[in-house]
């Protein structure tokens, strides 16, 4: 019995004074813990207020940025494509803000805005491709030919930018019968629809890039016939510009699809026009596709610059009036 009891003891005394050593331990490093974790909140709060400052500060200026660049948006753009007329294609997935900032940005720049061609999901579709085909065929004018290898996005291409755009200026604007009649054939087979007046055939055109990607498995296909319609506008023109938002030329975007193509030799990207500056850098592009060149444009991915390098203003001379 007294060996058991001397067991007994120790053990207790043991567990006893594990517990004095904790109750001690937690007692002496509390307040060091509670002192650091206080500070760190502190440190923590102060930090969120001054990244809070700092996003009101730059919210304010960029507000007044945007201010001063609408004020001079007139004044930025004026002449720049006087006398030109200018397509719009609209495909899915395109707002209607960014339209009308595009199109308001072209008016004031001198330019007539022809008309609007809106893409159907159907025109998009690759399992409708059998139907564009047989579209591209019946609409195709005599005077038109295809490549053997054409597919059938390109085919339809052709047509619709054959009815649509012209790179001569004496046809621009002029009434053309046989291009409506290309334009109600797609119509009627729920492939576009219209506004305005897109037969009477613009000398430049503007391809509105979706905001967001478009996601699945037909997405690349989606963008290369976005592409494919772009690039046979340009070639029908005096230019062509895709045109979106910065989404636009983030992985999987369209204009992200252009700069990884090689369409981006002729036809020129803008990645801004949800910003105030962008449709004035769209108009410039414009400008620039007249004189037979082409930039990528922007804030995203590969873009060259901002916008293309403004022509030089000419020097007065001795011998000019004033």
């Amino acid at each position: 019995m007294i060996d058991f009891r001397y067991h007994l003891v120790s053990i207790v005394a043991v567990f006893l004074a594990l517990a004095v050593g904790i109750v001690l331990g937690t007692t002496f490093l509390r307040d060091p813990a509670l002192e650091i974790a206080t500070e760190t909140m502190d440190g923590v709060i102060r930090r969120n207020s001054e990244l809070q400052t700092q996003v009101t500060a730059l919210q304010r200026r960029a507000a007044g940025n945007d201010e001063f660049i609408a004020a001079a948006v007139p004044e930025l753009v004026s002449g720049e494509l006087t006398g030109e007329r200018v397509l719009i294609v609209e495909p899915p997935g395109v707002t209607t803000a960014q339209r009308e900032s595009v199109q308001e940005v072209l008016t004031q720049s001198g330019a007539a805005v022809s008309g609007r061609i809106s893409l159907t999901d159907r025109y998009l579709d690759p399992e409708q491709t059998g139907l564009l085909d047989q579209l591209a065929s019946v609409a195709k004018p005599a005077e038109l030919s295809f490549a053997e290898d054409a597919t059938a996005h390109e085919r339809a291409a052709a047509v619709l930018a054959a009815a649509v755009v012209t790179g001569d200026q004496a046809e621009a604007g002029r009434e053309d019968p046989a291009a409506a009649g290309v334009l109600d054939t797609f119509e009627k087979a729920e492939m576009i629809t219209t506004s305005g007046g897109p037969a009477l055939r613009a000398t430049l055109a503007v391809v509105l890039a979706p905001a967001d990607p478009y996601e699945g498995e037909d997405a690349v296909a989606r963008n290369a016939a976005l592409l494919t319609l772009a690039t046979a506008l340009d070639t029908a023109a005096r230019g062509a510009v895709v045109a979106g938002p910065a989404g636009s030329a983030e992985p999987g975007g369209l204009i992200a699809a252009l700069r990884d193509s090689d369409a981006a030799d002729a036809v020129s990207g803008v990645d801004t026009i949800d910003m105030t500056a962008g449709p004035v850098v769209v108009v410039y592009a414009l400008r620039e596709q007249l004189a037979g060149e082409a930039g990528q444009y922007g804030i995203g991915p590969d873009a060259e610059s901002f916008g293309p390098t403004p022509e030089p203003t000419p020097t007065p001379t001795s011998s000019s009036g004033g």
